[in-house]
């Protein structure tokens, strides 16, 4: 599928655009090791972080609740990647699967859990980690149960449920974005 845009080089940004350039390339994202590459070789940004540049205020507004949910929730680093990647099963998102693969390879799964996300098959994995996976998959569809509310709830807190709502429907939301801008 051939992108609907043509990604913007560093040299051709606006003011604001080129302050949220900075900002992505520059924070957290960046920082210690790279699993997956931000910018391609002349510089562009990659995937939905492009995709941000087209409107600076609502992607800067966007890409600081990405950083606060990647780098300051309560989830573990599991229990996060686990979520993303059945929303980017969901979604078809070869972009976020294939980043957040390699996130998830380096802090320790498999080959055989990373197959089951694939496939949005969380019966094989336990405790809190199976919970949050159960959840997100709820959530993908619209709701969580009472049933499911009182385990998720219990297990990570309200406010972790609400940290999981705003997980979902960010990669959510950027899965549609690459989608629309043939992006991924």
């Amino acid at each position: 599928m051939t992108s609907r845009i043509r990604p913007l080089t560093p040299g051709e940004l606006a003011p604001d655009q080129r302050a949220l350039y900075d900002t992505i390339v520059g924070g957290p994202r960046a920082q210690g090791p790279q699993h997956f590459a931000l910018t391609s070789t002349d510089g562009s940004l990659r995937g939905p972080f492009d995709v941000m540049l087209r409107s600076p205020a609502v992607g800067t507004a966007q890409q600081e609740l990405g950083a606060a949910i990647r780098y300051r929730t309560g989830f573990t680093d599991r229990m996060r990647e686990l979520a993303i990647l059945l929303v980017a099963t969901r979604w078809s998102s070869a972009f976020e699967r294939e980043s957040h693969e390699a996130i998830a390879r380096a802090i320790g799964f498999g080959d055989l859990e990373l197959a089951a996300l694939r496939v949005s098959d969380v019966s094989d994995f336990a405790g809190d980690e199976r919970v949050v996976g159960r959840a997100v998959i709820a959530l993908l569809d619209g709701d969580l149960s009472d049933e499911l509310w009182s385990e998720t709830s219990v297990t990570i807190g309200v406010d972790g449920v609400f940290e999981l709502t705003a997980l979902v429907g960010y990669y959510s939301t950027l899965a549609l974005q690459l989608r629309v801008f043939r992006a991924d």
